[in-house]
């Protein structure tokens, strides 16, 4: 079982919660930090001091206030952490649920665990940690859909921009000029359509509302 672990969280509330986990676990050494940049640091620190972390648990989302961060959430630490130790072990704890985000954690940041907070958020997490512990992934069952290969999932940052718009209730032609606005390419009105048609193809949607509803029942939006 790991020894040693850091917890990234800006919420105490939550932390202590964690604690009690990881004492439960017998996990006697443990850190928390509430700020990205902060557990960066001890990280990188633990590292150079030859006493490292065994295991990070971070959150996704934290709020900002006047200290200026490098890294404003859990994504881009765990991002940069995974592309200097590709070994070091991530645990994500967050009230975030959505099928897209918890599949690119997952498949591309190669984090080892995806948690929802919630209810049965610290049982679950003890699975987690004792999962990983063991070199095996693990999953909430709220989110384990993530990783079914039954599940089109497979659309990039432009296609949520674009069904997150639709969402809101703003027109084709709105988007358009919006797209062009921002720099978001491609932009014409044509290139909108045709994206939304090949959409409603691909989750086999019979109108723009149906899509929106089955996108939205999946958590991509």
């Amino acid at each position: 079982m790991f020894k040693k672990v850091l917890i990234s969280d800006d919420y105490s509330s939550i932390n202590q919660g964690v604690f009690a986990i990881l004492d439960q676990l017998g996990i006697t050494k443990v850190k928390q930090v509430q700020y990205c940049d902060d557990a960066y640091l001890e990280i990188k620190s633990a590292i150079l001091n030859e006493e490292p972390y065994d295991l990070f648990i971070t959150d996704l989302n934290f709020k900002t206030d006047h200290r200026q961060q490098k890294y404003t959430s859990g994504e881009e630490l765990a991002a940069q952490l995974r592309n200097e130790y590709p070994d070091f072990k991530m645990i994500v704890y967050s009230v975030e649920d959505r099928l897209q985000k918890v599949r690119y954690l997952i498949n591309s940041i190669k984090v080892n665990a995806f948690v929802c907070k919630g209810r049965d958020g610290l049982k679950d997490l003890s699975k987690a940690i004792t999962a990983v512990d063991q070199d095996q992934i693990f999953l909430s069952g709220a989110v384990q859909q993530a990783l079914n290969p039954k599940n089109n999932l497979e659309i990039n940052d432009y296609d949520i921009e674009l069904l997150s718009l639709l969402a809101s209730g703003q027109s084709k032609e709105a988007i358009s000029k919006q797209f062009k606005v921002n720099g978001i390419t491609p932009s014409s009105l044509s290139s909108i359509e045709k994206k939304q048609a090949k959409l409603l193809l691909q989750f086999r949607a019979n109108n723009a509302t149906h899509l929106i509803s089955i996108v939205k029942d999946l958590g991509l939006i």
